[in-house]
């Protein structure tokens, strides 16, 4: 964690004598500072970035962890005075730089979000679309007759058969052969199914 040596820092860390009397200890080393501030403030410190962040359980540790390891970066800063109120003023600083830089941005949206957006690509059905009608442009003129009656217009093999002015038999057996004839047109193009 720290990666240049530095000396013991002299610092007042509140602790218990072997009386059991609060007391003050003489200098003590980086680790002993943060695991001293650890003990004796981490509970109440955490409970109120819980407080800060409205509940958000992995905000507040982030704030605690942030605010102990600024401690030990500036440990002068809690040298000659009671260390919880310093940390609460930072915690509560962290809190509402976080709050700030939140609000800064732009609100953040999961990948559900982008599900529920329509992005079709009609890019692959118009090239479909021409392939068909390049097929059909290929086809007999009484195979496409039909095909665009009965597909295409969705009439009946009645209704065909009167507009076309040839029996309804005629029409059924020209729409068999003519989508024989149109599924080898399309096989061609390589878009049979």
């Amino acid at each position: 964690m720290n990666h240049r040596a530095r000396p013991d820092v002299p610092v007042s860390v509140a602790g218990r004598d072997s009386a059991g009397r609060r007391g003050l200890q003489g200098p003590v080393s980086d680790e002993a500072l943060v695991r001293s501030l650890y003990a004796e403030h981490a509970g109440p410190l955490l409970r109120y970035a819980l407080h800060l962040t409205n509940g958000d359980r992995q905000r507040a540790e982030d704030i605690v962890q942030e605010t102990l390891l600024r401690a030990w970066m500036h440990p002068d800063a809690i040298a000659e005075r009671p260390a919880r109120p310093w940390l609460f003023a930072v915690a509560r600083n962290l809190a509402v730089d976080a709050y700030r830089a939140r609000r800064a941005r732009p609100h953040e949206v999961g990948e559900a979000a982008l599900e529920l957006l329509p992005s079709p690509d009609e890019a692959d059905r118009a090239l479909e679309s021409w392939a068909v009608a390049d097929a059909l442009k290929a086809l007999r003129p009484e195979h496409r007759g039909v095909l665009l009656e009965t597909y295409y217009r969705g009439r009946s093999v009645a209704e065909a058969a009167v507009v076309l002015s040839i029996p309804a038999g005629t029409v059924k057996s020209r729409t068999f052969y003519a989508l024989r004839a149109l599924k080898l047109e399309l096989e061609e193009r390589g878009l049979a199914p």
